[in-house]
């Protein structure tokens, strides 16, 4: 009997490849999900990768309530903590974002040392180990943690305090159950249905003509599959133990992304437009469209973050950016979604 797997949030854009990742690996998979009647479509989704036969179950749980995660726990060798709620750029309630991802994270914990789990691999993001200071550029690593602050947006500020609480709990625990973190940057790549198009959002609007430019906004690309691989990677090595791994990819502008498109897709990107918006347009926008306030203090801004821990512990090498956008793109024109 192969070992089995928990994947929090199994219907989420990430967790869906990671289930994907483990089952082509030969492992048994339990997800989560918050309502019995998503599990046809996890299993359908899926399905369009690997046959999942009936090495993929599901467990009802909800990162706001204790109810169902001792019985997802219950014959559990790793836990892939993926599941959290995701932002907007104009929430008005930090604590909507914060406290179901803090207070999840914590929830799976218990119930992972309790169950003496192997091993927690938890999804963070770059954004935790990034300057809090939007003025700041460089390189940085696992070392450096965000300093929480009101001002920062809200789905930066719950991922950190998410990733602090965990690692806070650990400290204070005393057994055989160890946590890893990865921390990703932005994920493209395909998609496994239009169920779960999680941050790919942004290539469908390109695609589907809809943004007339683009900011000058610069992201860290890593291919959704990578992604997936990274955190089967941290669940598996011994050196792993206790280590935070920034799963980022290549630093692209949006325009190289345009261009990506452009070239990549052909006649399906026509629509794509790669001239670079002026910063003031974006910041004059931003005024009426909340949506684009979130990103007008990363306008021209180069941060970025170094993935070599993460290639030199675990052996890991994202795909570049350009081949993660195409494959993205063409997955989305091909599900009718742009």
């Amino acid at each position: 009997m192969s070992e089995t797997v928990l994947v929090t949030g199994g219907t989420g854009y990430v967790a869906g490849w990671c289930i994907v990742a483990l089952l082509e690996q030969g492992y048994t998979v339990r997800t989560t999900v918050r309502s019995v009647a998503k599990e046809e479509q996890v299993r359908k989704a899926v399905s369009t990768v690997v046959d999942p036969g009936d090495r993929l179950t599901f467990a009802t749980a909800d990162l706001m309530s204790d109810d169902g995660w001792d019985a997802a726990m219950a014959g559990v060798s790793y836990v892939l903590h993926v599941a959290s709620p995701l932002g907007q750029g104009d929430t008005k309630n930090p604590d909507e974002l914060i406290t179901p991802a803090r207070e999840g994270a914590l929830r799976v914990l218990r119930a992972a040392t309790q169950a003496g789990v192997r091993r927690v691999v938890m999804t963070s993001a770059a954004n935790a180990a990034s300057p809090s200071s939007y003025t700041t550029d460089g390189i940085t690593d696992e070392n450096l943690w965000t300093v929480d602050d009101p001002s920062l947006p809200a789905y930066r500020r719950s991922k950190t305090l998410a990733e602090k609480a965990a690692w806070d709990f650990m400290a204070a625990y005393d057994g055989p159950t160890t946590l890893t973190t990865v921390l990703p940057g932005a994920v493209f790549g395909p998609i496994l249905s239009t169920a779960t198009l999680g941050s790919v959002g942004i290539i469908g609007r390109m695609l589907s003509g809809k943004m007339p430019g683009v900011p000058r906004i610069g992201l860290e690309v890593v291919d959704v599959r990578d992604l997936a691989d990274l955190h089967v990677r941290a669940m598996l090595s011994p050196g792993a133990a206790g280590q935070r791994f920034l799963g980022t990819g290549e630093f692209v502008w949006m325009q190289d992304i345009a261009v990506a498109l452009r070239n990549g897709l052909g006649d399906d990107a026509s629509r794509v437009r790669t001239r670079t918006l002026p910063n003031l347009l974006v910041r004059l926008s931003a005024l009426a469209d909340p949506g684009l306030r979130s990103i007008t203090v990363s306008l021209g801004r180069r941060n970025r973050h170094t993935t070599a821990k993460a290639e030199r512990v675990l052996g890991w090498t994202p795909r570049p950016a350009a081949e993660a956008v195409v494959a993205c793109g063409r997955s989305l024109v091909e599900h009718g979604v742009a």
